[in-house]
């Protein structure tokens, strides 16, 4: 009897990627926003790539990434591997498989620790064997590296000015999105907001498709610290903004998203397409940053270093290396956030997250967001920045099972707070917008009253503010920056300023 010859593991080993490919091959990605991947498109294009962004996830991605990788991973996994899967199958069936091998690569972030985004490429591997596409390239980028040469044939480089211009792409959408999801609850024509948005995601295209070249190395940096470019074009996107009018003299709860960073940074099916449910369902989002979780990268890059100092030679002087790199890195997106009149929202400081979590989370587990997840509660919660907290967690995440975990301690030393975690499966919608609905209930009680006390503290009636507000044109405005007077909502905060302004 024929003994069967066990199959030992192949690990995946990509074909070489060349630079003379590049004017026939094009590099997909995905897993951001749709602003940031547009941005990034042209990013690539003005480096000299041929490059995509996937279609936006959809429940039959979960389906397919469900079929063809591991059904055990959680949601994010699924959506990403069926997203890439479903785009190559159709592309399979329109120009052939040995077509899609030789037109197209997949790039996408690496990394390992708790989280299981590790094993993503692993998912990636079974999916595309699944597809009978085995020679498909799939090239892996480093969270945390500016700088990282030439790979697998040089077809990419991973150089600063594709690196550094990555992360001004994100700066630049972030502070868009939050003005926009800032203006789009109160905008008194509809469908106004989204119409500036694309017009100004078009033109940011155009200005970074059009980037100077400034060397691939300190140049570039500081050339992008220091030029008024990307200040310069985020003013004109100001400036389309002035034509929103916007009724903000309402009592909208504000909805603080935080989360496994795929799930609250993908607006649409992975998320349950969970910040348009809350805008319809009569809240204003305040959306999750991509910027904290770089900000977060540069916070524990410097803790690991602390713990060498006096140990290691010098660990000194690369702690002050990464501290004054991350001291630019937020003076950086300070600076676009001023191009807008600040009206983004303002990045936490790290310092001030670590120690809110500390007694309920240790700063060294890393894993996911780490600490981040109930510091950013406690400090939207403490500094009056949101009503509610809603935590996406997709399924068997580990990370967020222990941020949920310990949120029960935080829960019990402010019991005020409101909290909404979700776990997304994909396939579960109605059961967590449900969950999310009864907390949502009881922060709108609290908008209405927070904006009912404003008006007794002001001496205003609804009617009289909006007089003062009829008479004051540029208050109605989407750019105009209603200060902060110690109230969660924008509506209590304006009628504040009406009586302040009416006053003087």
């Amino acid at each position: 009897m024929s003994q069967v010859r066990p199959i030992g593991y192949k690990a995946y080993s990509p074909r070489p990627f060349l630079k003379k490919d590049r004017e026939k091959v094009e590099i997909l990605f995905g897993g951001l926003s749709w602003r940031a991947e547009n941005v990034l498109q042209a990013l690539f294009e003005n480096l000299g790539y041929l490059a995509r962004p996937l279609p936006p996830p959809t429940r039959e991605d979960l389906m397919l990434g469900r079929e063809l990788a591991d059904i055990g991973q959680c949601c994010p996994t699924s959506f990403t591997a069926g997203n890439l899967a479903n785009f190559l199958r159709t592309e399979t069936d329109r120009i052939g498989p040995d077509a899609v091998v030789e037109n197209y690569v997949y790039l996408t972030a690496g990394a390992c620790g708790a989280c299981r985004f590790g094993q993503y490429r692993q998912s990636y591997e079974l999916a595309l064997r699944g597809l009978g596409l085995d020679s498909f390239r799939m090239f892996l980028l480093a969270q945390d590296e500016l700088d990282q040469g030439e790979i697998a044939g040089g077809g990419i480089e991973m150089n600063m000015p594709l690196t550094i211009g990555a992360l001004w792409a994100v700066l630049c959408t972030d502070v868009l999105q939050s003005l926009e999801y800032q203006t789009r609850p109160y905008e008194v024509t509809k469908g106004q907001t989204d119409k500036v948005v694309r017009e100004s995601v078009d033109f940011l295209c155009d200005k970074f498709r059009k980037r100077p070249y400034r060397g691939k190395k300190l140049g570039v940096l500081v050339w992008h610290l220091t030029t008024n470019y990307f200040v310069d074009a985020l003013r004109e996107v100001f400036d389309r903004f002035k034509a929103i009018e916007v009724d903000r003299l309402q009592a909208k709860p504000v909805v603080k998203i935080t989360g496994e960073f795929y799930i609250q940074t993908v607006e649409g099916a992975p998320s349950y397409d969970i910040h348009a449910w809350l805008e319809n369902e009569g809240s204003e989002v305040y959306p999750a940053a991509v910027a904290t979780w770089f900000d977060y990268l540069f916070r524990i890059r410097a803790q690991a270093i602390a713990e060498y100092v006096g140990i290691k030679p010098r660990a000194r002087i690369e702690l002050a290396r990464i501290k004054g790199l991350h001291y630019l890195y937020g003076w950086a997106y300070n600076r676009l956030r001023a191009a807008l009149r600040n009206i983004p929202h303002e990045m936490p400081s790290q310092s001030e997250l670590r120690r809110l979590a500390a007694p309920y989370y240790h700063h060294r587990l890393q894993g996911g967001e780490g600490d981040m997840l109930i510091g950013k509660a406690l400090w939207a919660h403490l500094r009056n920045k949101a009503h509610m907290i809603c935590e996406l967690s997709p399924y068997g995440c580990l990370p967020n099972t222990m941020s949920v975990g310990a949120m029960a301690g935080v829960l019990g030393d402010h019991p005020d707070l409101l909290y909404a975690p979700l776990e997304v499966k994909g396939d579960a919608e109605v059961h967590a917008l449900s969950r999310c609905q009864m907390v949502l209930t009881e922060a709108k009680k609290r908008a209405k009253s927070e904006f009912e006390a404003a008006l007794e503290q002001s001496g205003l009636t609804l009617e009289m503010a909006r007089e003062r507000l009829d008479a004051m044109p540029e208050m109605k405005k989407a750019t105009y920056h209603v200060p902060g007077h110690g109230w969660v909502g924008i509506g209590a905060n304006l009628v504040t300023e009406l009586a302040r302004e009416s006053g003087r």
